[in-house]
This record gives structure tokens, sequence and C-alpha cells, in this order.
């Protein structure tokens, strides 16, 4: 098989744009997603200067960008947390949809736009896209918060409308009873694909990572958990909804066991480069020429978007009594439109319901309104809380982790001989602390005595954030492999400069490297050990204690806490 060089060429200028792209907005201090979409605009057949030859090719590696996304949202998710918001997600989002659509209604009547056209403008700009809320949520760090809960809730019953809105559109002007015999058909397929798929997985799932977890091997545990993600993703889509929404289910039942923390670990480079392509992929699809071309229009969708969506939304959930703070922030994250809002107006296209115009100016407005939500998701919690709001973003514990107010405990990295002699002292005086080990069984074990602990390898930030390196008071690496020792070390300086860091090295030449990363405190246990036989020796021949320790301090690696006995 002989590769295809145009194509190996467009896959480095993809990758190129996204580099200089989010190096871009990262420099102006805005969302990487910005400099994503902009750079794709750069190399889009549309805009003069290189470009790519097949934007099909790099749309379906763009899927793959909104399959891990989701899949890694779930994980970070928990069914608790969507139960939370159930009521104003099941009731409230259909009832946010239909607004914006009567909205736009008003706005078209108003403008002289016929009833369908109307409609099929309102249903386009009534989805907000989940990839991009959530992509921001996360940089925002406010994915967990009480109002990211509700958005991403909202967004993913949108994602379950959309599967009614392509059945509906078509049909406009022209409801026969076949259609509405189609929609039930197609969500009784969903349930009966889908109630007992999740059954099984919820049962088989949590079995078969305990089995790959035993073999401790890191290439396997990533193999299967992108199968679970992938596979998932593509049962939700031959029962007719979204690969989105399949893939974000995966996620829960995997975070409902005791490897999501370790699984998210693995994901998330693989997903960060995915996502950067998505969103090269949606500037690469914008022409520049229509903002011009239907400057009136596209001004409307925008107003529809920004103004009317954030009075729907704040006052839909104002009116599921949550505060005005949580519901202006969700009014300001669901202000935009994405990928479902192509496949809408996509199909209202097909069927002749609107033209070119609309078709266009959807796309622009897609990349106008996301430019300009990024910065409100980002800065909204700031204005909201400088006018008084009660925002409701109570910290939410992590699964397996520790909750913010139990800042000053102990990150015990390593569970083996030697941690678990330090979490027995630690016991003892009653000292809280938190244990990431990545022995399956020994996991389980821990977590029958009460004790706190992350599964998976210490030396990925994720697990070290879970376990609540940042807050904590100390951390002991006792990890037997000086590379991921050094690793974990690293990471945790980049958590929390300022954290007291004892580790354990096997010679002088590994806890020279461990200082160089920033140890606090470098522990030889095979140095430690022969300094207490010269201690015991001596002290058995009658030698004076004060001339042992004179030698002692003089040793090579001796420290003065070796003489605290």
């Amino acid at each position: 098989m002989t590769p295809d060089p145009i194509f190996f060429r467009d896959l480095a200028y993809v990758f190129i744009a996204a580099v200089v792209g989010g190096t871009s907005a990262y420099l102006l201090r805005q969302p990487l997603i910005l400099g994503y979409v902009l750079g794709g605009i750069l190399i889009s057949p549309l805009t003069p200067g290189p470009s790519i030859s097949d934007v099909h090719s790099f749309e379906l590696f763009a899927e793959i960008g909104v399959i891990l996304l989701m899949f890694s949202i779930g994980i970070e998710f928990s069914l608790n947390d969507l139960l939370r918001v159930r009521w104003v997600a099941l009731l409230g989002g259909p009832l946010g949809i239909f607004l914006s659509i009567l909205l736009s209604v008003g706005v078209g009547h108003a403008m002289g736009w016929n009833v369908i056209k109307s409609v099929v403008i309102g249903a386009v700009v009534s989805v907000a896209s989940t990839m991009v809320l959530a992509r921001l949520l996360l940089d925002s760090g406010d994915l967990r918060a009480k109002h990211g809960r509700v958005m991403i809730g909202i967004t993913l019953v949108e994602d379950l409308a959309v599967v009614v809105l392509t059945v509906l559109l078509p049909a406009l002007g022209a409801f026969e009873p076949g259609r509405l015999a189609a929609i039930g058909k197609a969500l009784w397929l969903a349930v009966l694909i889908l109630v007992p798929f999740s059954y099984l997985a919820a049962k088989a799932i949590p079995p078969l990572l305990t089995r790959i977890a035993k073999t401790q091997n890191a290439e396997l545990f990533l193999l299967v958990s992108l199968s679970l993600g992938i596979g998932t993703a593509a049962v939700t889509q031959m029962a007719g909804l979204s690969l989105a929404l399949g893939a974000f289910l995966a996620g829960l039942i995997i975070s409902g066991s005791e490897y999501g923390h370790e699984t998210l670990a693995r994901l998330l480079s693989l997903r960060d480069a995915f996502v950067a392509l998505f969103f090269v992929t949606i500037g690469i699809l914008i022409d520049p020429r229509v903002v011009w071309s239907n400057l009136p229009l596209l001004g409307l969708m925008l107003g529809l978007i920004l103004v009317g969506k954030f009075a729907i939304w704040t006052l839909v959930v104002r009116l599921f009594r949550y505060a005005w703070g949580t519901a202006l922030l969700v009014g300001a994250g669901l202000t935009q439109i994405g990928e479902f809002s192509f496949v809408l107006v996509q199909v209202a296209k097909s069927a002749g319901h609107v033209g070119e115009d609309v078709y266009n100016a959807t796309l622009a407005a897609s990349l106008l309104s996301i430019i300009l939500n990024a910065p409100l998701v980002r800065y909204a919690p700031r204005w909201i809380a400088s006018l008084h709001f009660r925002m409701g973003r109570g910290a939410v514990p992590v699964q397996g982790g520790v909750q913010e107010e139990h800042a000053g405990h102990v990150v015990v990295c390593g569970f083996g001989r030697m941690g678990s002699t330090v979490g027995l002292a630690l016991d003892h005086f009653r000292i809280p602390y938190t244990v990431i080990e990545r022995d399956p069984d020994l996991v389980r074990q821990l977590r029958r005595r009460g004790i706190s602990c992350v599964y998976g390898d210490a030396s990925q930030t994720e697990l070290l954030h879970a376990a609540g390196a940042r807050h904590a008071a100390l951390a002991i690496v006792a990890l037997p492999v000086i590379h991921e020792a050094s690793l974990t070390l690293r990471r945790l300086r980049a958590l929390n400069e300022t954290l007291p860091v004892l580790v354990r090295a096997h010679g002088f030449r590994e806890a020279e490297d461990l200082k160089d990363v920033g140890a606090t405190e470098i522990i030889l246990p095979e140095v430690e050990g022969a300094h207490t036989l010269i201690r015991h020796a001596f002290q058995a021949l009658k030698v004076p204690k004060s001339s042992i320790l004179a030698y002692l301090k003089s040793a090579q690696g001796f420290r003065a806490s070796g003489t605290q006995d």
C-alpha cells in the first residue's frame, strides 16, 4: 500500500495550524479553541494561502475528537452528578428549545420570513455544542461546579432532541402520520438497544477492568479503554442517536468503577490532540466571504444566539429554583451553536426548506458565537461574583479522591512495604492521608478499611490532582522505580511549588537527580539501614555515643534526620 503524500501534507498543515493558532491564543490569554478555529480558517480551501485538499477525511478525524472528549467528560462526571440536575435537564431542556423556536418565529414574522424558514433557524440556534461547552468548562475548571453540571445535562438532552428534530424538519409543512411513526420507531429502537446494553456494560465492564488492571500493563489498559468508549459510541449511532451521547454513557459506566482516574489519565494526551483537530476542522469549513454577503441574516442569528438564548436559558433555569447566579452562568454558557446545528441546517437544506444563505450563515454564526462565548464562560463567574450573586459553586468531591475541606492531609504515592509502614504511623497519629496505588487488589483492601485511595499511576497529573496534592501538607513518594519517582516529583512540583516532598531513592546518583528535580528531602533506605547497623554495633562495643554521631555526620550521604533515634 503506497502512502498518499497529499494526505500527510494536509495532516501536517492541520497540526501546524493547531500549534500556531493555539500558541497565539495562549500568548493572548484566550481559550485555545479560538486559536484552533482561526488556524483552521488559515488553511481552509476557501481562504488564500496553503490549504488542505480533502476536508472530508479530517471531518472523520474530528468525530474521533468528539468521542474522546465526551468519553472523558463521562468519566469525570458521575451518575449522581447528573441525577442532581435531572429535572432542569429533562424538562427545562425541551422547554428551552421550544422557546428558542418560538422566539425565532416571532423575529421571522417581523422580518418577513416564511414560517418554515423561521422554524428551521429557531431549531438551528436552539442547540448548543456539548463539545465546545465541555472544552471551555474543562479549561475554566467549572465542569463539576453546579452551573457546569446543569449546562452539560441540558446539552445532553439537546443531543437527544436533535434526533427528533432531524426527523421533523424535512416534514415541515406536511406533517404526515408516517413522520410521527418514524420518530416513535427511532426512539423505541434506541430504548431496545441502549437499556440492555447499559445494564450489561455496567455489570461486565468493572470486572473486565479489574482483570486488565491486574496485569499492570499501561498499553493494554489504554487499548481496552478506547475500545469501550468507541464501541459504545458506535452502538448508540446504530440506535439512531449521536456518537457523543454513546461516548458519554461509556464514560459514566467507567466513572462508577475504581479505575476512572487511571483511564482518564491515559486518555488525556490523545484526547487533546484529536480535540484540537476537531476545532481546526470547524475553522476549515468557514467561508469568510459569507460573512460579508449575508450580514443582515448573520446579525439576526447572532442576536437570537447571544441575546435570545441568554434570556431564555436564564429564565428556564431560574424557573427550576436555581439561584440567580447559577441561572445567569448557565444562560451565558449556552450562547453558542456547534456541530449539531450543522446537522440540522444540512437536513433542512436537503429538504429544500432553506438555501445556501442560511446554511453558510449558520457556519459563520457558529464560529462567531464560539469566539464570543469563550470569554463569557471564562469571565462570567467573576462578573457575576462582583454583582454579589449567589453562584452555587460548591466543591464536588472527586470519586476516590479527597475534598477541599480535607486540605492539610498527606499524599502517599506507592503503598508497598515502605508506603504501608508510613501509613501505619499516620493511622496511629490519626493524620488524614490519601494513597495513590496501581495494585487493584491493594486499592480495594484500602477502601474496605476506609482509607482514601486513588487507583493508578502516581506520575499522572490528573491522579495527583484527584488525591488533593494541590492542598496537601506533605507528599511522600515511595515508588520503587526511580523514573516514576522523578516524574511524580516533577508533576507534584507543577501542582504545588511549596509542598514538602519526601522521596525514596536507591543510591547517591539517584538522590542527586531527585534533588535537582526539587525533592525536599531524600531517604536512602540502604544508607539508613547501614547507619543504624553502625550505630548499634558501636554502641554494643561501648564506643561513646558522641563519637558515633560525629562519625555518622561526617559520612557521605548522612542527613541530620538520621541521628534521631
